[in-house]
């Protein structure tokens, strides 16, 4: 995995990250219009030739590969080619997660046009691609880092686009292995929910957490 040591101030990631989130933003509308759009040919045409010029300029200087996971010296990280959470990543809802004190992570967010799969629902792959990510958040927040061994998803029955709600928790420790069980909701309630085994790396030095069982579920 390629994790890249940026030796850049708080005021270079603000001003980093105002310039790419506008940029973002506009492309993520970009991609909800053409799904959408019901305009005639020659401007479909005009539009395409216009999107590929903005492209070719673009890519007059880029990086080779994927983006990979930025950090600083005091370990702020910036994984912003994420599929879900990175502020360069038109494909990212973007979900902004919060860390409650009792370890629980949760997140407000809307799915729009781009994340269907079922008519007028979320594709059922998105749903699991948002749970791994929150699932993995809520894993490292006992500060010892976790990554995905297995997630196991279970579909109550179909997720709406719009307004949804996601949260996870750890449910149990066992030396590196961690329980980590979360869901999507609606205003109806949970959509989906899912359990998945997080394991701390080997190479991981810090503390570990100790054993725990029979949290709430």
């Amino acid at each position: 995995m390629e994790f890249t040591l940026e030796d850049i101030s708080d005021a270079e990631i603000a001003r980093r990250r105002a310039l790419f989130e506008p940029l973002t933003d506009a492309v993520r509308g970009l991609i909800d219009a053409t799904i959408r759009t019901e305009v005639d040919d020659d401007t479909i045409r005009d539009v395409q030739q216009m999107i590929a010029d903005a492209t070719d300029r673009l890519r007059a200087a880029q990086i080779d590969g994927a983006y990979g996971v930025r950090y600083t010296a005091d370990m702020q990280g910036m994984p912003w080619g994420n599929a879900v959470i990175g502020v360069r990543n038109a494909i990212a809802p973007p979900l902004r997660t919060v860390r409650h004190p009792d370890g629980l992570v949760s997140t407000d967010f809307v799915l729009g046009a781009a994340y269907e799969g079922p008519p007028g629902c979320v594709h059922g792959g998105v749903a699991a691609l948002l749970l791994d990510q929150v699932l993995g958040e809520a894993a490292s927040a006992d500060q010892a880092p976790g990554y995905t061994g297995t997630i196991s998803v279970r579909y109550l029955r179909p997720t709406p686009l719009g307004a949804l709600h996601s949260e996870a928790i750890i449910v149990e420790r066992q030396g590196r292995k961690k329980i980590v069980r979360g869901s999507i909701s609606d205003a109806d309630g949970q959509t989906v929910t899912a359990e998945g085994v997080f394991i701390v790396p080997k190479t991981w030095e810090g503390p570990m957490p100790h054993s725990t069982r029979g949290a709430p579920s």
